[in-house]
């Protein structure tokens, strides 16, 4: 789209990013099914390969169906670029990869999906990398932690499973004094119901597999970059500021500014880590994400009208959902998410864990599977899956106990899973 008018979000979901093929006039965004292009001559592809000239070389890079996806949730999120990848986890990685070196560490929350957190207290070691894990609404425990090796902040803003929304602005704070990033995970939320980059944050990450896709077809992550951070500020993020030895000295930050972590992650990340995603991926989630606001407020809707049902069942002990009037997140979702809190959310049965499975086992509309964020709601017993490589002390903390279930609302009507819950309910509590 051009430069001139402000587009509201339902017109920059369909537009952004996307114009008629030239060739054909295809109004929708073709798959670009290839895996090379043809240079125009030596002198073209030498420009493409020095980085002098943007266009495309080979699909591990660059594809003209991903590239409108990244425009698109770049702009949704008002950031200067994106880098899709092959999943969500890729895309953590792949924000990490620019900022990290052997023995430097990332501050994370202890509100992480459990797949996150085993990434990063295991996984990520093998890179010489490490992981502190605090309370990040105990400001003073994330400054205590943030140290001479530490690179970057990570949160969610809703928080995988419970629910929780992360004060961002109040991080980006201690971030920015500490001359870090603060890389927040807005895969529960969408640029819908917050835009993290607009409270301070410097990378947002994805995975498109979720909202953004919204039908539970294909996996995919995004990376957009706010274009705000001073790589060069000091001798933390050499990646970025020091001359790169693969491209004849090329200084990112330098050479590319605002652009700087995209272009490397492109030329660099997606280079020699491979975590591509394919066109097709990137064509259902550009169709999907046609639809994200009204998908958005119905999940919303919908996720606020059974949390109160289920909050008054005598047969459930609590609800996370912090768009309860009884959340202790409440006014900060007022303040932050005024567009609400979400769809994500768990609630604790009476009757522990084998109440849980009993309760998994009794639902016919809620399907059980280890994802979210579908049309279609969907439930799983995060101690015994999502979160069972974890300590119990670190289930605990992330709100994955074992008397706890994870649900994701989605559009169906409210009424109908109200009563799907109440028939199994009353099955686990028999």
């Amino acid at each position: 789209m051009s430069d001139g008018p402000t587009y509201g979000f339902d017109t920059l979901q369909i537009h952004a990013g996307a114009r008629p093929d030239p060739a054909t006039g295809a109004r929708q965004t073709p798959i670009y099914q290839t895996t090379a292009y043809v240079f125009r001559d030596a002198e073209h592809a030498a420009a493409l390969f020095n980085l002098q000239e943007v266009g495309y070389i080979y699909s591990r890079l660059t594809n003209p169906t991903v590239a409108v996806l990244q425009e698109r949730v770049a702009t949704l999120e008002g950031g200067v670029g994106a880098v899709c990848c092959s999943s969500g986890h890729a895309a953590q990685i792949m924000a990490l990869f620019p900022l990290m070196g052997p023995g430097c560490n990332v501050v994370a929350s202890t509100r992480l999906y459990g797949g996150t957190v085993t990434q990063f207290s295991q996984t990520i070691k093998r890179f010489g990398w490490s992981a502190t894990f605090v309370d990040t609404d105990d400001l003073e425990a994330v400054k205590a932690a943030i140290d001479e090796n530490t690179r970057a902040v990570f949160c969610e803003s809703v928080a995988n499973p419970g629910g929780y929304v992360t004060d961002i602005r109040a991080l980006a704070d201690v971030a920015d004094a500490a001359g870090i990033p603060l890389i927040v995970d807005n895969t529960s939320a969408t640029p819908y119901l917050c835009r993290p980059i607009e409270q301070g944050a410097t990378l947002v990450v994805h995975s498109t597999t979720k909202y953004l896709t919204g039908n539970g077809t294909v996996t995919g992550g995004c990376i957009v970059d706010s274009g705000k951070f001073d790589w060069s500020a000091n001798d933390k993020f050499p990646s970025l500021s020091q001359p790169e030895p693969a491209y004849h000295g090329l200084k990112f930050h330098e050479t590319f500014g605002p652009l700087a972590f995209t272009f490397h992650g492109i030329a660099i990340g997606l280079r020699d880590l491979g975590m591509t995603m394919n066109p097709q991926a990137a064509h259902y989630t550009l169709m999907g994400i046609e639809t994200l606001s009204l998908r958005m407020e119905r999940h919303v809707e919908n996720a606020r009208k059974i949390a109160e049902w289920l909050e008054a069942d005598e047969r459930v002990e609590y609800v996370t959902y912090a768009g309860l009037a009884s959340s202790p997140y409440h006014d900060r979702v007022k303040a932050q998410y005024p567009r609400g809190a979400g769809a994500l959310f768990t609630f604790a049965v009476k009757g522990g864990y084998d109440a849980c499975v009993k309760l998994v086992n009794a639902l016919e509309i809620f399907s059980h599977v280890a994802n979210l964020g579908d049309a279609r709601s969907l439930i799983i017993h995060s101690a015994s899956t999502t979160h069972r490589q974890l300590t119990p002390e670190q289930q605990e903390a992330a709100g994955a106990g074992p008397g706890v279930v994870r649900v994701s609302i989605g559009i169906e009507d409210a009424n109908d899973l109200i009563a799907d819950l109440d028939q199994a309910l009353a099955k686990a509590s028999a």
